[in-house]
Parts: structure tokens; C-alpha cells; sequence
């Protein structure tokens, strides 16, 4: 009786949401998030390793492995969980210089985790540009972008010698805005309309009646439902395709987080605005120049918008719905892309779009696997890339004493999506990375390296405006040559 009492207590339910990213994993897109931290200084194996088992694996989670079965998935702990395996050391070939790192980052990206251990891994680069570099891989299914980055940086503290009571939680948190306490009742309904349509199969959603029986159950949220499931399908474009399974990976030069602040308060707009017309700036000259006609092409975007106060988000788990951003690449006025990605951010902040992606979801977890396969084709077929900005604390980091240089994450395409967008803010300035499939995005570093350029467009007319009055895209096609 004992030996069962224990080996029950070993094992855990998954959630549905965390299910659904389990079942998500496919060869042409691993569901890892990853992510790479540079320091000022050399890092040792040891101390490395001293932190992850003070602080990363302080969460259980970290010792526990996935498992699904048809019944469902549940949480089991590794008996032969082995710190070496999952910390490791790396080498990078010839002048070890940034290319390299992004090249080293990309085939750890397109390399999926072993299954039968916990899904995590770290890489220690010792020697990188006079310091160190770390690559994190992380399985979704254990949390959401949100909370993986927080559990990143909580091995971080805010000075070179650990303090006790540390600020960093303050330095994190404050950066963070998320009004989602007043959405956990509605997610709750929306996971409940989410599996009324999938049971009934996702060919459903055509039918009209449906609307009326989800109207009757959910008012708004089944409206929101309802378009979500009805968005047509994203135009074809170079950006979408038959999948492989390299990935490709490249990070741009940061850019100062003030001057993308002025550039938001000259234009009316959020820096979240002006960073993702950037990003689709830079995607309208590598699309250009590959021969594409983009004349009136907007692509969709699928936007992580976290669900759950932050201070919660070490709980781990996935908690964050999706919205659809539009991103206008057939537009050629910097100002009046910044003018559309705004519009549309607004309408989005208004919506339950979100809620209902996390109802469905949530629903997913559950389904079928027939079902499971259709609806995953359904939505990743109505974008193009994914898109986050995720904006960390604007001080200097340090872990195991050495100072955190630079930071870039990537979160997982889904489906039949190949291409994805981040944007990391830290210590005062903005890092741009993306990834992409090998067969539809070779090379990345000719769209990051568009980035910056794109940026100063959008810096340069603002400087030049009128600054008693906001720019708008009038005003902008006076001020361009």
C-alpha cells in the first residue's frame, strides 16, 4: 500500500491548456521555447550549475517529465533525473563570433528534447565575445512565454553578490501592465463554448445555427468566438509554405528604449505600436526584395496576450490567450503603418479575442485527435508569423555574478505557421530577434538587419514634426524625401 501511495503521489493531472501545447509538438516545429542570454564575463559549468539547483529546479516542475497517454497527460517525476544531461557545455566552431552563436542557436532550435526526461536543457557557451553565453530550451507545455522568461530571470539577482530580499520581482512586475483579473471568469466560460464547438467537430463552425445556440450560452464572448473560428485564411505569400525541420535563427543590434518611447508619445502610440510597424517594415523590404508584389498585402500575426496577474506566473502553466494582429507589409508610409498597427491594437484591447483562443485551447486538450489536428490547421492557416514583445526590467542583471549583456527569446510556431517575430526589452534597450523555417526564411539576418533601419524611419519623422501636435501619416508624406 505504501509503494502505491507513493507512486500515485508522483504523478499529477496536466491542465487542459498544457495538454493541448504537449499534443502540438510536431517534427517541423518542436514546441520549445528558446532563449539565449549573453554575459560581460565567463561563466563557469559549476557555477551555473550551483544556481539551476538552487533556483531553477526549486520549481518541481523541472524534475518532472510529461507523459500522455489516450486517458490524458499527466506530470511524472524522473527517478534518473541527471543534472549533466539537462546542464551542459558548448563550443562554438571557428571565431565563435555572433554568426556563429545564431547558427548554434538555430539547430538547438530545430532540435526537439529527448521525451523521456524532463523537457528542458541548458547550453553553456564558455567563450563568447570575451564572456559567456547561455542557451535555454524549454518545453510549452510546462508554461507560457510570460512565465518562462520570469523563470529565466529569477536566477538573476539585481547586483553581482546575491542579496538577500532581492528587488529583482519588483524590477520585473513593475515593468508589466495586465489588467487580467476581471478576464479569469470569462476564460472560464470561453473554455466551456471552446469544447461545445469541438465536440461537435470544427467543420461546425459554418453552420449558422451554431450561432444562435452560442449566443444563447455567452452573449459576447460567443461572438468573439464565432469570428475567431471564421477569419479567412491568411493570404499566400513567401512567408508561408510546406514546412522543414531546420530552423533559423538571428537577432538585430538593440536599439535605445528612449528613443522608441519618443517616437510612441510624437505619434500618440504605444511602444508596443511602433515596434511591431517596425517589425512589419522590415518584413515588407525582405518580402520586396525577393520579388513579392505586395501591393495592399496585410498578413496576420498571432499575438500572445498574457491572462493571469504576473506575480502568479511562477505558478508555471499556460494561462495566455491569442489575438490577431494585422501587420500592413503592402504599406510603403512608415507613419501610416504605425497609424494601422495602432488601430488595430486598439480594437484588440477591446475584444475578447484572447479569452476565447484560451477557451479553445483549452478545449483542445481534450479532443480528439482527429479533431485536435483539424482545429490546429484551422487557426495556425489565418497567420503568417507569431509575434511578442515581452518587456523585462530595466536594470542590469547579474547571474552567478556575471552581468547579462543581452537577452532574446523565441516562443514556438504552431501548425503550419513558419515564421516568429520576438521583441524583448531590457536594461533600457529593445532586442529584436526572429526565426524562422529554413525553407521559407533561409535567411533570417536579412530581415533583422532591417530592423533598425525601419525603426529610424519612424525616428527620423518624428523628430522632424511638429511637436505640438501628434504625427499622423499627412504630415509624414510631406516630411519623406
Amino acid at each position: 500500500m505504501a509503494k502505491k501511495a507513493r507512486r500515485r503521489a508522483t504523478r499529477e493531472p496536466m491542465s487542459r491548456v498544457d495538454t493541448a501545447w504537449l499534443r502540438m509538438e510536431r517534427g517541423t516545429n518542436p514546441m520549445m521555447i528558446t532563449g539565449v542570454l549573453m554575459f560581460e564575463s565567463a561563466m563557469s559549468l559549476k557555477a551555473l550549475k550551483q544556481v539551476v539547483k538552487q533556483r531553477f529546479l526549486d520549481y518541481a516542475r523541472f524534475r518532472q517529465k510529461p507523459v500522455d497517454t489516450p486517458a490524458g497527460a499527466y506530470w511524472q517525476d524522473d527517478e534518473h533525473f541527471d543534472l549533466d544531461w539537462h546542464v551542459q557545455l558548448a563550443a562554438l566552431p571557428g571565431k565563435g563570433d555572433k554568426r556563429a552563436l545564431e547558427r548554434y542557436v538555430s539547430q538547438l532550435a530545430s532540435s526537439p528534447l529527448d521525451p523521456g526526461k524532463p523537457l528542458w536543457q541548458f547550453h553553456l557557451v564558455e567563450k563568447y565575445e570575451g564572456g559567456s553565453a547561455l542557451i535555454a530550451r524549454i518545453h510549452h507545455s510546462y508554461a507560457d512565454g510570460i512565465a518562462l522568461v520570469q523563470v529565466l530571470l529569477s536566477l538573476t539577482d539585481t547586483s553581482p553578490t546575491p542579496v538577500k530580499g532581492s528587488d529583482l520581482d519588483k524590477a520585473w512586475l513593475k515593468e508589466q501592465a495586465a489588467p487580467v483579473a476581471q478576464r479569469v471568469g470569462a476564460a472560464q466560460r470561453a473554455m466551456k463554448l471552446g469544447g461545445k464547438v469541438l465536440e461537435q467537430g470544427m467543420a461546425m463552425y459554418r453552420d449558422p445555427t451554431l450561432a444562435g445556440m452560442l449566443a444563447k450560452e455567452g452573449g459576447e464572448i460567443a461572438r468573439e468566438l464565432l469570428q475567431a473560428l471564421a477569419l479567412p485564411d491568411d493570404p499566400p505569400s513567401l512567408l508561408r509554405g510546406d514546412l522543414g525541420v531546420s530552423k533559423r535563427v538571428a537577432w538585430a543590434e538593440p536599439l535605445d528604449l528612449e528613443e522608441v518611447k519618443a517616437v510612441g508619445r510624437a505619434c500618440g502610440c504605444t511602444v508596443n505600436d511602433v515596434l511591431m510597424a517596425a517589425a512589419a517594415g522590415a518584413l515588407r523590404g525582405y518580402m520586396l526584395e525577393r520579388g513579392a508584389d505586395l501591393d495592399g498585402v496585410t498578413l496576420r500575426a498571432t499575438v500572445p496576450v498574457n491572462l493571469r496577474p504576473l506575480e502568479h506566473a511562477k505558478k508555471l502553466g499556460n494561462h495566455f490567450g491569442l489575438v490577431f494582429l494585422d501587420l500592413p507589409v503592402g504599406e510603403s508610409n512608415p507613419i501610416r503603418r504605425l497609424e494601422f498597427v495602432g488601430e488595430c491594437m486598439h480594437q484588440l484591447k477591446h475584444s475578447r479575442q484572447a479569452i476565447v483562443a484560451f477557451g479553445l485551447l483549452a478545449a483542445l486538450g481534450i479532443a480528439p485527435p482527429a479533431v485536435q489536428s483539424i482545429a490546429l490547421e484551422l487557426l495556425s492557416r489565418k497567420a503568417t508569423a507569431v509575434a511578442t514583445n515581452v518587456p523585462g526590467p530595466q536594470q542590469p542583471l547579474y547571474m552567478a555574478g556575471c552581468m547579462v549583456r543581452e537577452m532574446m527569446f523565441w516562443v514556438p510556431q504552431t501548425g503550419s505557421i513558419g515564421v516568429g517575430i520576438s521583441i524583448l526589452s531590457y536594461n533600457g534597450r529593445v532586442h529584436f530577434g526572429l526565426i524562422g523555417d529554413a525553407k521559407l526564411v533561409p535567411d533570417p539576418d536579412a530581415v533583422i538587419r532591417r530592423f533598425g533601419p525601419e525603426f529610424e524611419k519612424l525616428l527620423y519623422l518624428a523628430l522632424m514634426g511638429d511637436w505640438d501636435h501628434d504625427l499622423d501619416s499627412v504630415a509624414a508624406d510631406a516630411l519623406m524625401p
